[in-house]
């Protein structure tokens, strides 16, 4: 169910023509006045727990108008916030429950606009920081929070071993210091568009797709580039660590009990449809091919921890439409999804310190500082106290804590690691998770050798965390630097020829040839434009070294070359370098890395513009 709630100073509607699945006996016209107005859309998820569904949304409703200070309450049927509707029979039962429950508590002012006729309606919203407020429900979810309220405690943890309080931090101006301001619900900086999407389109790495739904994008070649040196980079760490590849389909069927169950457990929505007679969805994550492929596997505890791998590409997550914005929420995101079968918890743990400390480097790797969260239950906390100090110790940097009075998800424990953007907000990349229910319930298991049935632990592990996300934190890295750039390894042209005049074209296209054949990406710019242009032009597009060819170049065979990394703002840093000079420095900074060839003409006149 999606709720938007609205602080309404005035609210009102008039029935105006009925549909197939009107309400029949209704109430044609109404207002309130300073009411909390609750538009609803009733999902084809709610179907399978209506009463749930129900309790959940007076909770919200009650409590927002609560904070609100409103006893009036206008719920308003609003299919146009989901497409994926419930049946109106269940729409209807929905809606009224809602309205029952809220006019069986007192004290509420309830009144209903009716289902399935056209209405006009006009609103006037009163603009405060909580006029303004969604929600998503989903079945199932609000049930055990019922049973028993999770508390949530917070605490600093330092590699030293030392236990601080948050509150130590929230003044600081550092990424660790953002991260806390976020987890304990302090308010960040508001408006204005994320860095980064003025940059991915600017840069012609990635824009928007407007031919299709929100939160898919089209990339273009640069952009692709980009995004396949990181999943070759990412493929590289995991076969390294012993990770075996594999490819599983990207929709399942909700009528399998284990597939439904493991779908309830996310609150983030999800894609659904119908196909034939079966009700399917888009995978959120590779969790669902990889549990099936464990539970047909023959599992021996001697090929313990085994790791299998797939780069999800893509998954989806049906988010909000105003929440999807640039590369940092999507609705179809590319996400590296390793999961690892362990023996026991022991085994688990040793495997989530690796895996962590490969997420940490790809902090690294990608110049995009992390920083991190780890989360588990206080029970877990308190068995293994020890070894929470030991991994927070060989991060090097102080970790937020959070512990959890009961458990809540499939995970007993978990780390975050997120990078920062230009607003102070964090970019969840990496993560690591100990998951203790998913054997049993997709029924994954080994034999001891003594014949007993073990249904072991599994951790989740994105390595980065979505190559969109990656590249967001590059970007908006870029906000903090004077000079900015991307990695050289990562860098759609590491080498830029800027002939002076014709004449030098030919010698520059040589030059080229010999950069390429030696692993490197290296273009010409022979169009007809000044040098100056050029140059500037190649700032733009931060390329990492830029040589300027002329008669001294062709006579001397040196290259004047502008290493960008070296360089100020207006002040550019210049080295004299012979071409086997130039390939070694770029070939020192690449080491190790992945390397794919331009995804653009070499010749400059040659490539399109994109935007």
């Amino acid at each position: 169910m999606r709720l938007l709630l609205i602080h309404s100073d005035h609210i009102e509607y008039e029935t105006r023509k009925k549909t197939k699945v009107a309400e029949e006996n209704v109430v044609p016209k109404d207002a309130l006045d300073e009411a909390l107005t609750v538009f609803c859309a009733v999902e084809s998820v709610d179907e399978e727990n209506i009463e749930d569904a129900v309790r959940q949304a007076v909770d919200e409703i009650v409590a927002t108008a609560g904070q609100l200070g409103t006893t009036n309450i206008m719920i308003y049927p609003y299919a146009h916030l989901s497409a994926d509707l419930a049946s109106p029979e269940a729409a209807v039962s929905a809606l009224r429950g809602i309205e029952d429950a809220l006019a069986r508590k007192g004290g509420f002012v309830v009144k209903r606009a009716p289902f399935g006729w056209y209405k006009a309606f006009s609103i006037s919203c009163k603009g405060h920081p909580l006029s303004e407020l969604s929600r998503t429900i989903v079945p199932g979810e609000g049930a055990a929070a019922e049973k028993k309220e999770i508390e949530h405690e917070f605490f600093v943890l330092t590699p030293e071993g030392e236990r601080k309080n948050v509150d130590d931090y929230l003044k600081e101006d550092t990424r660790f210091a953002s991260l806390i301001r976020k987890e304990l619900g302090h308010p960040g900086q508001e408006g204005g568009e994320p860095v980064h999407v003025d940059l991915m389109r600017g840069k012609e790495l990635v824009d928007y797709e407007p031919r299709s739904d929100v939160g898919n994008l089209r990339w273009m070649p640069r952009g692709k580039l980009i995004r396949d040196l990181l999943s070759d980079y990412i493929l590289a760490r995991v076969l390294d660590y012993g990770g075996m590849p594999v490819e599983t389909p990207v929709m399942y069927d909700l009528g399998d009990r284990a597939i439904s169950e493991h779908a309830a457990k996310f609150g983030e929505r999800q894609y659904r449809f119908r196909s034939g007679n079966r009700d399917m969805m888009l995978r959120f994550a590779a969790c669902f091919g990889m549990f099936c492929t464990m539970h047909d596997m023959h599992i021996s505890p001697n090929t313990l921890p085994m790791k299998l791998y797939e780069l999800s590409t893509y998954s989806f997550r049906h988010e909000q439409k105003g929440e999807v914005i640039g590369l940092k929420r999507l609705r179809a995101f590319t996400m590296p999804d390793m999961h690892t079968l362990c023996r026991d918890v022991d085994d688990a743990l040793a495997s989530f310190e690796e895996q962590l400390a490969i997420g940490w480097q790809s902090g690294v790797d990608l110049e995009t500082p992390l920083v991190g969260a780890f989360r588990c239950t206080r029970d877990f906390f308190d068995q293994y106290e020890l070894w929470v100090k030991e991994i927070v110790a060989k991060s090097g940097v102080p970790m937020l804590i959070e512990l959890l009075s009961e458990r809540s998800h499939y995970w007993i424990a978990k780390v975050d690691l997120a990078a920062i953007d230009a607003q102070g907000r964090p970019i969840e990349n990496p993560t690591v998770q100990i998951d203790v229910e998913s054997a049993d319930r997709f029924d994954i298991k080994y034999y001891t050798p003594e014949g007993a049935e073990v249904h072991p632990p599994i951790l989740h592990c994105s390595p980065t965390g979505s190559l969109e996300r990656v590249i967001c934190a590059m970007l908006e890295n870029t906000a903090t630097e004077e000079v900015p750039s991307f990695p050289t390894w990562l860098a759609p042209t590491q080498v830029r020829l800027v002939p002076v005049a014709g004449r030098h074209v030919c010698f520059a296209e040589e030059i080229g040839t010999r950069l390429n054949a030696a692993g490197l990406r290296a273009d010409v710019d022979d169009r007809d434009e000044s040098v100056n242009k050029k140059v500037r032009e190649a700032g733009m597009d931060w390329v990492p070294y830029v040589a300027v060819i002329g008669d001294q170049e062709a006579e001397t065979g040196r290259l004047t070359v502008t290493v960008r990394r070296l360089s100020e703002n207006k002040k550019p840093y210049k080295e004299s370098m012979s071409e086997d000079e130039l390939i070694q420095a770029v070939k020192m900074e690449t080491t190790g890395k992945p390397f794919r060839p331009l995804y653009t003409p070499r010749l400059l006149s040659k490539k399109p513009r994109f935007i």
